[in-house]
């Protein structure tokens, strides 16, 4: 491949992912120093189980669920699947407002969930968002492995960057391995 070409493809690459990038290392930054974000919660219903047979293994979940949504009083929601976790479930994407289900032997609750900001940016970092969404970042995975290693190859392929970089690639390499240890 020419080098032209290569430093163009890696420059359209590196600004299509340009927002992607900053989101994940915003809310990933933003999480690890404790701003994880809040979720507003708000009780809709609580009722007897016995009116539903819900069962987490059932391939009309998504069904069962909408009917209690309905029973609930919740007609307009739509939502993309229904996430199993323990005796809890939870309508999915997460990154917006969902609900989640605490199911027991002899009751049901159902709790109307509306996220902040900053806990939506970490449900889309860690891949809870809306199908489509999680479908761009298959994608993105991959444009940012192109932009890392385009970019790698652009500074090893010329004879005065080559230096520079191999010697921040090593340093990179062994900081990294050494924080693993």
């Amino acid at each position: 491949m020419d080098r032209k070409l290569l430093i163009t493809l890696h420059l359209y690459l590196s600004a299509f992912f340009a927002p992607a990038v900053i989101l994940v290392a915003l809310s990933g930054g933003l999480y690890l120093l404790g701003i994880k974000g809040t979720v507003a919660v708000e009780p809709v219903y609580s009722g007897p189980a016995v009116a539903f047979a819900i069962d987490a293994n059932s391939p009309t979940l998504k069904q069962d669920v909408k009917v209690l949504l309905s029973t609930a009083g919740v007609n307009d929601f739509e939502f993309d699947y229904v996430k199993v976790k323990g005796n809890t479930l939870y309508t999915r994407p997460t990154s917006a407002e969902h609900y989640q289900f605490k199911l027991s032997a002899d009751a049901v609750e159902v709790i109307h969930a509306i996220p902040s900001l900053q806990n939506r940016m970490i449900e889309l970092h860690k891949g809870h968002g809306p199908t489509a969404f999680k479908t761009f970042q298959k994608a993105f995975a991959v444009g940012l492995l192109l932009v890392i290693l385009s970019g790698l190859w652009l500074g090893i392929s010329a004879a005065r960057l080559r230096p520079k970089t191999l010697l921040s690639t090593g340093a990179g390499t062994l900081l990294f391995v050494l924080l693993l240890l």
